[in-house]
């Protein structure tokens, strides 16, 4: 799945993440909880009313919002929330498994002619986008069983983020209304991503392809279409068809773990001379002319990346740093690469748990923000203030041990 923008391209900040392994829905996923709501009748001849002015098709709307009615299980859906922090141990060894890596090899192989002309028009090598392919949906195997006109209802009727997807639901019925896709077939997960490659409606309408030439854009059965508009949505955000993504490297004993931080690029030739990184073999890094970044996913006792261009839009597709690192790492072993060289046991964190060293860490005057149990670039800058404070290594990583201690002080 991709994501919302910038914001509405990549959907599934992490949400996207996680549907890509949820596989499909059953039938009853798709029925409607009846609209107790006295209210959706009139909002969704609201809604018909501005989709008409768009001039989608009476006909089309007649057919698509027919017995639309909340469905009730969508809502459990977008109402849930994960007890504890994802780690990238875990992630990983769930995405990139060697049955995956050894599916996605022959797959690549399989297709290798459809994905050389893909790479010629739009310039994304073939690994990458089997890459994607295989996170998004398993190559095809989970596309989701929500019909996602009327997931994309529920949610747009739903007051938590009405606008953006009632916009997204004007977008699925525009393409409806082009024929690109047949109402029985348009499903998707709860949250309105469709086909293989878990585009969403406005992802679709700005980037798919007809790359098979049948006049319709079909990103669930077609591959030459899943490909070709994948890749047109990577070139548009400025892949770069000669660069890869990253690397893992090897830090010196006396990083300055304030570095890791996706804030501050630095050139290659900065990372190997004044500060001593290396390939994760110890080899030297390659002497291009490329600025980078240091993702630490696991802290100072995980594995260390270089990211580069290519790492960023990826984060545009879907803006978690962890699916980001699992699309380049599965790519590199399509070709060859040896896996990670050390991945640390990670304990999960829970989602109360960080909520409560946010507000200990405002209680010492460390500022992160209002709690609530998100761990993002103001939490990490509080927590890796505090840990230099105290002399530990400041990689802004939350632990069980850092949250014993500041319990304890």
């Amino acid at each position: 799945m991709t994501g919302l923008t910038r914001c509405a391209r990549s959907l599934a900040l992490f949400v996207c993440l996680l549907l890509a392994f949820g596989g499909g829905q059953p039938a009853s996923a798709n029925q409607a909880a009846g609209s107790a709501d006295p209210g959706f009748a009139a909002w969704l001849q609201d809604l018909r009313e501005e989709a008409l002015a768009k001039g989608i098709s009476a006909a089309t709307l007649d057919a698509a919002l027919k017995d639309v009615a909340p469905v009730a299980r969508v809502i459990e859906k977008d109402r849930s929330q994960r007890e504890f922090t994802l780690t990238f141990t875990r992630y990983l060894r769930s995405s990139v498994t060697e049955t995956r890596v050894e599916r996605a090899q022959r797959l690549m192989e399989e297709h290798r002619d459809l994905l050389q002309r893909v790479e010629a028009r739009f310039g994304v090598q073939p690994r990458f986008l089997v890459s994607f392919w295989g996170l998004e949906s398993n190559f095809g195997d989970y596309t989701g069983g929500f019909s996602v006109i009327r997931a994309l209802a529920t949610l747009a009727h739903d007051s938590r983020r009405s606008a953006f997807f009632r916009a997204e639901l004007l977008h699925a019925l525009q393409i409806l209304d082009e024929g690109h896709i047949t109402l029985d077939r348009m499903l998707g997960s709860w949250a309105g991503a469709m086909g293989q490659v878990q585009f969403i409606p406005s992802t679709f309408v700005n980037f798919a392809i007809d790359f098979d030439g049948d006049g319709r854009r079909d990103i669930w059965n077609s591959l030459p279409d899943i490909f070709a508009s994948a890749a047109n949505y990577l070139s548009q955000e400025g892949w770069r068809g000669d660069e890869t993504w990253g690397r893992e490297v090897a830090l010196p004993p006396e990083f300055d773990f304030g570095l890791a931080s996706l804030k501050i690029a630095k050139p290659l030739a900065d990372w190997a001379g004044v500060h001593g990184l290396r390939k994760a073999d110890g080899s030297p890094l390659p002497a291009v002319d490329l600025d980078a970044s240091i993702v630490l996913p696991s802290g100072h006792r995980g594995p260390a990346f270089l990211v580069y261009r290519n790492y960023r839009t990826i984060l545009i597709w879907n803006r978690s740093i962890l699916y980001a690192l699992a699309v380049g790492h599965l790519a590199d072993r399509i070709v060859g690469a040896a896996p990670l060289s050390a991945l640390p046991d990670e304990q999960p964190i829970s989602l109360k748990a960080i909520e409560e060293m946010q507000a200990l860490l405002n209680a010492k005057g460390f500022d992160a923000g209002e709690p609530d149990g998100l761990v993002g670039r103001q939490t990490r800058a509080a927590l890796s203030a505090y840990q230099r404070a105290i002399g530990v290594p400041a990689d802004g990583y939350p632990t069980a041990e850092i949250i014993e201690r500041l319990r304890r002080e």
